[in-house]
C-alpha cells in the first residue's frame, strides 16, 4: 500500500489560481505526508538542476511527460503498490517541458494525458490520481471504476 508520506512532488512554478488551490489543499488534507515542493520556473535547463538539486539520494525520480506511460486508474493503484517502500519524487515542469537529460534519469516516466496540461492543472490531476490510488488499495468507495 502506498504511504502519502514517502511521496513527494517537486512542480516547477506556483499555483495561481484560486480554484487550483482549494483542490490541491484538499488532497493535501487527504493524503496526510505528502509533500509538494514548489520550484522556480527559469528555462529547462535551469529548472533541471533545480529540480536534480531537491531530489533526495533515497527518491526514485518520476517525470510527468507525454511521452511517458499512460496508465488508467487501477493500473497506477498498482504500480504504486510495486514501488513498495522506495520514496518517490513526482516531477512536473514548467511550460516548456522537462529537460531532456532529465527524462532519460527518470526511473519511470508517466503520463497522465496525450494532451498537454497547465502545471497547476497537472499538479491538481496527479493529487487526485495518487488519492485514488489510495482508496483503490483499500478497497474504498472513492473509486467507482
Amino acid at each position: 500500500m502506498i504511504n502519502p508520506a514517502r511521496i513527494r512532488i517537486l512542480a516547477v512554478g506556483k499555483v495561481r489560481k484560486g480554484w487550483v488551490s482549494e483542490g490541491v489543499a484538499l488532497y493535501l488534507k487527504r493524503l496526510p505526508g505528502l509533500e509538494v515542493v514548489e520550484l522556480r520556473d527559469g528555462g529547462m535547463a535551469r529548472e533541471a538542476e533545480v529540480i536534480t538539486a531537491a531530489l533526495r539520494p533515497d527518491e526514485r525520480l518520476v517525470v510527468l511527460t507525454e511521452e511517458g506511460q499512460g496508465l488508467d486508474s487501477v493500473a497506477f493503484a498498482r504500480q504504486l503498490e510495486g514501488s513498495g517502500s522506495e520514496r518517490l519524487a513526482f516531477v512536473i515542469g514548467g511550460a516548456d517541458g522537462l529537460d531532456p537529460a532529465l527524462k532519460a534519469r527518470a526511473a519511470w516516466r508517466l503520463s497522465l494525458s496525450p494532451m498537454t496540461f497547465p502545471h497547476e492543472l497537472a499538479r491538481l490531476l496527479l493529487l487526485e490520481q495518487l488519492y485514488r490510488a489510495l482508496s483503490i488499495q483499500q478497497g474504498g468507495p472513492y473509486h467507482r471504476g
